[in-house]
């Protein structure tokens, strides 16, 4: 009987939860397979390679939003804020500081921004919306101001300083690549993981992000938490920033609108509900895949770049059906027919069964154990001619309710079509 109920139960989960966290995964490796039988070159190790250095400043800040998220809230300034760091770390760069104290000011300068929206959303009580909408315009301007509207670039291999690259991508003597960046992303990600799934501060998260007020109630902080939350999100901003600047060297001012639109459609596409109150880190991190191989695998089908903005708007958009389609199925009631019953009780009455073949089997009494298992056989036939037949009289039962409805339905309009025309004659008949 545990046995069976655990299988049931198995079931459910899969097709409540399961069938969605398993989605993006077979999409990462349908969209691989596919780009790489009709993509020129696409099962090749620099394909490979250009694939990981495209997911990392996306997978950073996309770690960061997740949290956010989670927490029921939205952060839209994650790509400036990025790239107001990297252009701040790289003008002091040029202005004499050592390359250890810029990029530590790169993650100082995105935790101040992440602590300035949490301390808007968290203490004033600002729709998180308009907060990061207006620091994602403040950081462009303080980007483009500190900057003077100049470039910054940052040391090239060979170099002084120019040994931060290596952090992302190593070159040997020979020329050839090696993402060590992956290192990287791979530890910040486990970090972020453990920090969701076994702390206070994750539990809090999920709290807050299913329902603030019964959170608040139960005595949580909520203030504390929310502002945390904001800040781990400018941190992993700040660490983006450094991977951007290690892979493509040049910052340009007032740059990275659009990047929160790639991290937050990374986290909705890992399973990351924008209702709040579920996501994964390491379902995100598959969603950042998924886009990266998306904008390598479409330049090798000889198909522009903003393609991949329109094939990632469609994936988003499943998504977020998918997800409605999850948090409707979790909040309808169920009720049990006479057929699930029956099954139910057959399932349990077999579950029997088989334990009583196995335990006969151990027993040694093979003749016995064999009549039980043809007794299993019978069962089954039994559940599945039975099953199926109450359940069409069920559903033909529920046809003829309908019916009887709509029925009803028409007649009772009618008859209010009726009593109007009554009442127009006899408003008419009036002097």
């Amino acid at each position: 009987m545990a046995n069976t109920t655990s299988e049931i139960s198995l079931m459910q989960r899969f097709r409540e939860r399961g069938l969605k966290w398993a989605l993006a995964p077979g999409a990462l490796v349908i969209l691989y397979v596919f780009f790489g039988f009709f993509g020129r070159n696409y099962f090749s190790y620099p394909t490979l390679v250009n694939i990981i250095n495209a997911a990392y400043y996306i997978g950073f800040i996309s770690m960061g939003v997740t949290f956010v998220i989670i927490s029921g809230g939205i952060d839209l300034s994650i790509g400036t804020v990025m790239m107001c760091a990297a252009i701040i770390g790289g003008t002091v760069l040029k202005r004499g500081w050592p390359m250890v104290p810029s990029l530590l000011l790169i993650i100082v300068v995105g935790g101040a921004f992440g602590f300035f929206n949490g301390i808007m959303v968290s203490r004033l009580k600002m729709p998180p919306f308009i907060v990061t909408l207006g620091t994602m315009m403040i950081s462009m301007g303080v980007g483009s101001i500190f900057a003077n509207v100049q470039s910054a670039t940052f040391p090239i291999r060979g170099m002084p300083g120019g040994w931060f690259k290596d952090i992302f991508l190593h070159l040997d003597a020979k020329g050839a690549a090696y993402p060590t960046g992956a290192i990287l992303l791979v530890a910040v990600t486990v970090i972020c993981h453990l920090l969701l799934n076994n702390t206070k501060l994750g539990r809090y998260t999920y709290a807050i992000g299913s329902n603030q007020e019964a959170a608040r109630l139960s005595g949580v902080d909520v203030k504390k938490w929310q502002l945390l939350v904001y800040v781990i999100a400018g941190v992993t901003a700040g660490i983006g920033g450094i991977s951007y600047a290690a892979i493509y060297t040049t910052v340009l001012p007032a740059q990275g609108q659009g990047f929160e639109l790639y991290a937050i459609a990374a986290a909705v596409i890992g399973g990351t509900s924008l209702s709040g109150g579920i996501g994964t880190i390491w379902g995100t991190i598959i969603g950042v895949f998924i886009m990266s191989v998306l904008s390598t695998g479409l330049p090798s089908l000889n198909l522009e770049a903003h393609y991949q903005t329109f094939f990632t708007g469609i994936i988003v958009i499943g998504a977020v059906l998918l997800d409605m389609y999850r948090n409707r199925k979790a909040s309808e009631v169920r009720i049990e027919t006479p057929a699930d019953l029956y099954r139910a009780s057959m399932m349990e009455k077999i579950g029997a069964m088989r334990q009583e073949a196995a335990a006969r089997a151990k027993a040694g009494d093979a003749k016995q154990a064999a009549a039980v298992r043809e007794r299993m056989r019978a069962a089954r036939t039994e559940l599945n001619t039975t099953f199926a037949s109450m359940k069409a009289k069920e559903k033909a039962e529920q046809a003829r309710i309908r019916a009887e409805e709509r029925t009803a339905d028409r007649e009772f309009a009618e008859m209010l079509r009726r009593r109007e025309l009554l009442q127009e004659e006899k408003t008419e008949r009036q002097p």
